[in-house]
């Protein structure tokens, strides 16, 4: 009978039934290889290995404190950061944002500006600038002082390497390109190689050794839309296929245009370790699920590429884009770098806003001429090639950071 004290005492029989079950369930699960930790915040012995190949910076962004954690390969050192707070940070990247956005309006509009318009500083190259300078104010400059890299390495010294974890809508800044650029060596990019990672468990992941693949598979496949309905022409596509087809030679697969399809390109994705998409990309910062790459027949999207087991060593974003204009800020924001890192590629290099198209085949030409050699790609090297391609960049512009800020590299 409904209310009564017998089916009040089942009802209870039943839960306490039901949660030794699963109870037992989660036990036998943990009880597998590699399960260990099913259901468990991750130990932190198990999250130290991702700095084995030098120091993790996560930057804590909350109302209470912010915070810089140094992950170490045997310790986590904290550094406070009293001129950071959570208002702050979001007026800061609102601003960013918007400036951003009127960078991306100008190029998809076709427009390259000079960076003085009628005697006058560009706004949008000034307000870059203005971020870059916090940032480095803020907690990068401290980051790294704090590491002992205080001055640029010396010429015979390798570079050392730091990889950024940032937190809440600092995900969205350049960090990498923080700094007093008129200065000399007082900017990141000029003490460090800088990589991004979404969290501690995913470069641990990336940094597991590969499983061995099939020779067909070192391969490179080219994914390339010089034109896409509603967006601006990217002509110098056929630049970076003729680049991919010089340095991989027969080592590759051209999708272009009406062959670039979803369908296609999901296809052929499993037989490639490396992938190069020339084409426009859409990031949805509120469910990352719904962001991609547009081809041909519409969007790919992250989703679609999750869906299917791939493990590849590297991609590349050559003109993608960033939501910008009148966003939202997100407590948490998932690149589509970061999405696509997620999805099974070791390495991603991507733009985190729409760039000229000239410039995006520029750094790709001198990101592979690095990595390339008789059509093999050394994945491992990614964020050093970059590195370097993004310091010529700059210095062939060293007044409009909006050239070469957008790079960053993203993984081990």
């Amino acid at each position: 009978m409904p209310g009564s004290p017998e089916r009040f005492t089942q009802d209870v029989d039943r839960r306490m039934a039901l949660a030794r079950e699963w109870d037992d369930l989660v036990e036998q699960v943990r009880a597998i290889e590699g399960f260990e930790d099913f259901l468990r915040p991750p130990r932190l012995e198990t999250l130290l290995p991702a700095a084995s190949g030098g120091p993790v910076v996560i930057i804590n962004v909350s109302r209470w404190r912010c915070d810089a954690l140094i992950v170490h390969p045997t310790e986590v050192t904290t550094i406070p950061l009293p001129d950071l707070t959570q208002d702050i940070v979001g007026e800061r990247v609102e601003s960013y944002l918007g400036a951003v956005g009127d960078r991306q309006s100008r190029v998809l509009r076709g427009e390259n500006r000079d960076l003085v318009v009628n005697g006058a500083t560009d706004d949008v190259e000034s307000n870059l600038d203005d971020c870059l300078r916090w940032m480095w104010d803020s907690f990068a400059r401290p980051v790294l002082d704090h590491l002992g890299h205080m001055a640029p390495p010396a010429a015979d010294e390798k570079w050392p390497r730091v990889w950024w974890c940032p937190t809440g809508p600092l995900t969205l800044l350049p960090i990498h390109a923080a700094g007093d650029h008129a200065t000399p060596g007082a900017a990141v990019i000029d003490r460090v190689i800088s990589s991004y990672t979404p969290t501690l468990r995913a470069l641990v992941e990336a940094r597991r050794p590969q499983p061995d693949t099939e020779a067909g598979a070192a391969r490179m496949l080219f994914v390339g839309m010089p034109e896409t309905p509603g967006q601006a022409s990217l002509p110098n596509v056929h630049v970076e296929e003729s680049l991919v087809k010089r340095l991989f030679d027969k080592n590759y697969t051209p999708l272009t245009g009406p062959d670039a399809t979803r369908d296609e390109v999901l296809r052929q994705m499993p037989g490639h370790r490396w992938a190069h998409f020339a084409c426009h990309g859409e990031q949805n910062l509120t469910d990352p699920s719904h962001g991609g790459v547009l081809v041909h027949d519409g969007m790919l999207t992250v989703t679609d590429l999750s869906a299917q087991q791939h493990r590849g060593d590297f991609a590349y974003l050559s003109g993608c884009k960033t939501a910008v204009g009148g966003v939202t800020l997100p407590d948490e924001a998932i690149t589509l770098a970061a999405a696509l890192h997620y999805t099974g590629f070791r390495h991603v290099v991507a733009t985190l806003w729409s760039v000229l198209d000239a410039e995006a085949a520029q750094v790709a030409q001198r990101v592979y001429e690095r990595l390339a050699h008789d059509g093999v790609l050394d994945a491992d090297r990614a964020a050093e090639a970059l590195h370097h391609a993004v310091r010529e960049l700059r210095r062939e512009h060293p007044d409009r950071p909006s050239v070469w800020t957008p790079f960053a590299h993203t993984g081990p």
